[in-house]
């Protein structure tokens, strides 16, 4: 990979995070896209979120820690945006690329950043970098958040399955897997069909969550899909029920029926659209540290019959259509619709 492969100058946007923070960035990433058609565009992420990145964005992927150098073919970008933080580590990532322009959020131990806008800490993740930017002269709709089913086949019995998902990337946002398990038993004696998904490192958490529910081995699909044929998962699948997470953004993405709890992050940071009436937040109001080593107190005070009545509660999906939502207003709290 060269700046200037094929002729074309190279437009680079830094986000080398997770799912989640990639498909929060979608809208932002299609506006750059739009405004730079000339350009080759390339995302600063982990490797794994390639297929992900080309779907919803046609952006390539070139694999990148969070907060390590960029690679050294982004070097001497013609655009570089720094769609992943306020610096000033990562504002200090981008300069070392020494791209000819930079697009960023003020931060004040970046003097080079002086004349970007002002981060807005209690922002939609959505939202802050649209407005980023704008701010540049750049028209960004955060309503833009829709995938395209990948074209894979749905695994053996996902098609109008209860999917849940007991993991995250912090203790702080994981839910007992015994009150997932009490959820999934629920489902299942309900007559629907029931699967655990989780990504790298959770296939013990999904084994125990189906294994105190009593289902089969084979409900556990954690370990077992890669990004793009997780979403596949999701887009086949009847409901979502998951906690703050990256699945939680396949399903607004895909128009899956979904339920997410929340715990020491509100959803009016992270939350689905409240516009976007296939969802459910569930949220007792407080605040923590999203880090945490143990379960969040606001996230434990959410119960099983919580979930279960939001998940009864859930429209039936609608495929096939493409709604057109407004910006986010504000969330509701605890059990709420969201629309």
């Amino acid at each position: 990979m060269s700046p200037a492969a094929g002729g074309r100058p190279l437009l680079v946007a830094l986000r080398a995070l997770g799912l989640g923070d990639l498909l929060t960035a979608v809208p932002a990433l299609r506006a750059l896209r739009e405004r730079f058609p000339e350009h080759r565009p390339v995302l600063a992420a982990p490797a794994p979120l390639a297929p992900l990145a080309r779907l919803a964005a046609g952006f390539e992927v070139a694999d990148t820690a969070p907060l390590a150098p960029l690679p050294q073919a982004l070097h001497g970008a013609d655009v570089a945006v720094n769609l992943h933080g306020r610096g000033p580590q990562s504002h200090r990532a981008l300069l070392a690329a020494r791209p000819r322009r930079a697009l960023w959020f003020a931060s004040p131990e970046v003097p080079e950043s002086a004349g970007g806008p002002r981060w807005r800490e209690e922002e939609h993740e959505v939202r802050r970098w649209c407005r980023l930017l704008a701010h540049y002269g750049i028209p960004a709709d955060p309503r833009r958040l829709d995938l395209p089913a990948p074209r894979l086949p749905a695994p053996p019995g996902a098609r109008g399955a209860t999917l849940i998902h007991p993991g995250a990337a912090s203790p702080a946002r994981r839910w007992p897997p015994e009150r997932w398990a009490a959820v999934a038993r629920s489902e299942a004696a309900s007559g629907r069909p029931v699967l655990v998904t989780g990504g790298p490192g959770e296939e013990a958490l999904a084994r125990r969550v189906a294994s105190l529910a009593g289902l089969p081995p084979g409900s556990v699909l954690a370990g077992r899909t890669d990004l793009l044929q997780l979403a596949a998962l999701v887009a086949a699948a009847g409901r979502v029920a998951c906690g703050d997470t990256g699945v939680a953004h396949l399903a607004t993405a895909l128009f899956t029926p979904s339920v997410v709890l929340f715990g020491p992050t509100p959803p009016s940071r992270w939350g689905p659209p409240p516009e976007r009436r296939l969802h459910r937040v569930l949220w007792a109001g407080t605040t923590g540290d999203p880090h945490g080593s143990s379960p969040d107190p606001g996230l434990l005070r959410i119960g099983v019959e919580e979930v279960l009545e939001a998940l009864s509660d859930l429209p039936a999906a609608e495929p096939s259509v493409v709604r057109r939502v407004q910006p986010s207003g504000q969330f509701p709290r605890r059990g709420a619709k969201t629309g």
